[in-house]
């Protein structure tokens, strides 16, 4: 029971979110949802800042896979797992990126330093080995999602972000193309790409001040291809409304962080469900491998996702940061 839960102290036992204790344990809405996690993370934030310490002499692995967008065709669905939650796509042509997170560590400015969660596992690929982006996907604030030092490398002239609901004050963007809010249920067209956010279950808040901020999964149309990306979130029933006669190719699910915080992550199984009621034939697992997030050990989400598929294990399209995926 969430009620129970005692911090341990090892950066094992932390989630992201402790990192922003002192402002997250005071939002309403968060208080309501988890108070035992509200509690919880009111005791580990002093332990976390000891621990953090630690942590900066850990080295960072290399990804096992290095993925090599420059070989892509231009036609067809390419996808390539980045690390945490940034995925690279082309669909006929068209480049995506979702989330980038390129960063060493991701948390909270102080001053010259960056006081947060450090990567397990590098990066697969290079900023300056990435393709020419046509559309950022940003699903939500939470600092190991949207990276204000990645998104700055990433300005560009020709380069769109579609972001959620109060969110693009906190980009430059007259440094990019066109930057687009959406809320959820509305749409925008960048490109050939039609982009529909739609409600998650998870929250927006970045700091203590902020709870307005929106958070979005997203359904990308682009000819007759169908994508989905989950963004962060626990089980929710809304990926049913996605499903029609025309199938989603690809699912980008968030499987990782369930534990102690299912009550807005949610765990592998429900990820394979939600993408089951939204129709997808194959299913890219993220949110896991890349950050010490939770308790959970590092290769149980992605095993526990391919057990979720049963003999059907070719759904599960990635499973190792920077490998590929073409269809």
């Amino acid at each position: 029971m969430e009620s129970s839960i005692r911090p341990a102290f090892s950066l094992r036992s932390f989630s992201f979110e402790t990192i922003e204790a002192g402002i997250l344990v005071d939002h309403p809405q968060f208080r309501r949802r988890a108070p035992g996690t509200a509690r919880f993370l009111r005791q580990a934030a002093p332990a976390f800042f000891r621990e953090i310490s630690k942590d900066y002499s850990r080295e960072i692995l290399a990804s096992d896979f290095t993925p090599q967008p420059k070989l892509w065709k231009a036609e067809g669905l390419h996808a390539a797992w980045l690390g945490h939650t940034t995925v690279l796509l082309k669909v006929d042509g068209f480049t995506i990126l979702t989330d980038p997170v390129f960063s060493t560590r991701v948390g909270v400015a102080v001053g010259p330093l960056i006081v947060g969660i450090k990567r397990l596992v590098d990066v697969a690929l290079d900023r300056e080995d990435l393709p020419p982006i046509d559309l950022i996907l940003l699903s939500h604030a939470h600092m190991d999602h949207f990276d204000l030092a990645s998104l700055r490398t990433l300005e560009s002239p020709t380069t769109q972000i579609v972001t959620a609901a109060y969110t693009s004050d906190l980009l430059r963007v007259r440094r990019y193309a066109h930057v687009h809010e959406v809320r959820w249920n509305d749409s925008v067209t960048v490109g050939p790409a039609k982009i529909k956010a739609f409600q998650v279950q998870h929250w927006g808040a970045r700091m203590r001040g902020d709870t307005y901020r929106g958070y979005n999964g997203y359904l990308i149309e682009i000819g007759q291809r169908r994508i989905v990306f989950g963004g962060d979130t626990a089980y929710t029933e809304v990926f049913k409304s996605i499903k029609s006669s025309q199938p989603v190719d690809l699912a980008i699910m968030p499987i990782g962080a369930y534990d102690p915080w299912i009550r807005v992550h949610c765990n592998p199984e429900q990820a394979v469900q939600m993408a089951g009621h939204a129709g997808a034939e194959f299913i890219l697992p993220v949110h896991h491998q890349t950050f010490q997030l939770s308790r959970e050990p590092k290769f149980e989400p992605v095993e526990r996702a391919l057990a979720a598929v049963g003999s059907a294990t070719e759904r599960i399209c990635l499973r190792s940061i920077g490998q590929e995926f073409h269809l």
